[in-house]
C-alpha cells in the first residue's frame, strides 16, 4: 500500500477498529518484508488490549443544540464511582477519531480504564466526550460547522449546568489527537495535561491533502500542530503511537516537547487504544491534581 492510502486508511480508523517482547523482536520488526500484516500474523505488533475487571461509573448523556456546529450534539460525562462532589473533580476533555463519536468514548472503555485507575490510588477526575463530526479534525470546516468553538464557547456552559469545571486537560485519539492539541494551543499557557493517541498529525502537505479533509495548504498550516510547537501543547504533554501506525513518523516529532512518549509495536486500533489507556489514565489523573507526570 502507498503512504496516501496508509494515511487514508488511518484517518477513516477513529472508531474501534489495536510490550514490545525483546530485542530479537524490534530486529525482526525492522528486516521482516510484508508490512504490519506479516508481522500481525507474528504476533510482532502487540497484543490487543482489553477492558479491565473493573465497573463504570456513573455515565450521563444528554442531547445539546450547538450553534457553533449547527446542529445537536451528544455530550456524555464520566465519572469514577464512589461519592464524588462533580464540582471538585478535574475534568479531561476526551476527543474522538474520524468516522466516530462521543459514544465511541464509551465503547473503548473510558468508563471502565478511568475506574480502574482511581481505584489504584489515581486521583479522581471526569472525563467528558461531545460530537465533534466525522471528518472536522476538530476545526472549522467549509460549511462553518466549528467544534472547535464549540469546545471553547459553549462546552464550559453545559458543564457548569451539571456543576462539573471547564476542562483541565484533554486527550484524543487519531483525528481527536489533532483536535486536542489545537484545543490546548487555543486556551493557551495555563492549560493542563494532554494525552495524544495515535495523533493523525502530518509532516507535510501531501500527507495532509492525502485525507482529503482540509481545503489547502493554507488552512493545513494554520491548524498543524508540527508547525506550531512553539505554542502549548499541553502542559504535561504525554505521547502514545504503535510503530505500525502511518502516522507513528509524524507523532514521533512531539517527542521532544512531550513529558511522556511512547512508540511500542502496535497499530492505529482500539485494540492498541485499551492497550495504552492504563497508562495513559494515571498520566492524566496526576496531572490534574498538579503531581509529577
Amino acid at each position: 500500500m502507498g503512504r496516501r492510502t496508509l494515511l487514508r486508511a488511518a484517518a477513516g480508523a477513529g472508531a474501534l477498529a489495536v510490550a514490545a517482547a525483546g530485542t530479537g523482536v524490534a530486529m525482526a520488526e525492522d528486516v521482516l518484508p510484508g508490512g504490519a500484516r506479516l508481522r500481525r500474523a507474528l504476533g510482532l505488533t502487540g497484543p490487543d488490549g482489553v477492558l479491565p475487571p473493573a465497573a463504570a461509573g456513573p455515565v450521563r448523556t444528554e442531547d445539546r443544540h450547538s450553534a457553533a456546529r449547527g446542529t445537536t450534539v451528544r455530550l456524555i460525562t464520566m465519572t469514577p464511582p464512589g461519592a464524588h462532589r462533580p464540582a471538585d473533580l478535574p475534568v479531561c476533555l476526551a476527543l474522538h477519531g474520524r468516522g466516530a463519536t462521543a459514544q465511541t468514548m464509551v465503547e473503548t472503555g473510558l468508563p471502565e480504564f478511568l475506574s480502574a485507575a482511581v481505584a489504584a490510588g489515581v486521583p479522581p477526575f471526569a472525563v467528558v466526550a461531545v460530537d465533534g463530526g466525522n471528518a472536522s479534525y476538530w476545526r472549522r470546516t467549509a460549511t462553518g460547522d466549528d467544534p472547535q468553538r464549540m469546545l471553547l464557547d459553549e462546552l464550559p456552559g453545559w458543564l457548569a449546568e451539571q456543576g462539573l469545571r471547564q476542562p483541565g486537560g484533554a486527550m484524543g485519539i487519531s483525528m481527536g489527537g489533532f483536535g486536542a492539541l489545537n484545543y490546548a494551543r487555543n486556551r493557551g499557557q495555563g492549560f493542563g495535561p494532554v494525552a495524544a493517541l495515535s495523533p493523525a498529525v502530518f509532516r507535510t502537505w501531501p500527507d495532509a491533502e492525502a485525507v482529503e479533509v482540509f481545503r489547502d495548504e493554507a488552512e493545513w498550516r494554520e491548524y498543524e500542530p508540527l508547525l506550531h510547537l512553539d505554542q502549548p501543547l499541553g502542559r504535561p504533554l504525554g505521547v502514545w503511537c504503535g510503530t505500525e501506525d502511518p502516522f507513528c513518523d509524524a507523532a514521533r516529532r512531539l517527542a521532544p516537547h512531550a513529558a511522556q512518549a511512547h512508540f511500542p509495536p502496535g497499530e492505529h486500533s482500539g485494540g492498541f487504544w485499551r492497550r495504552v489507556l492504563p497508562d495513559v489514565m494515571p498520566f492524566l489523573g496526576h496531572a490534574l491534581a498538579g503531581q509529577p507526570a
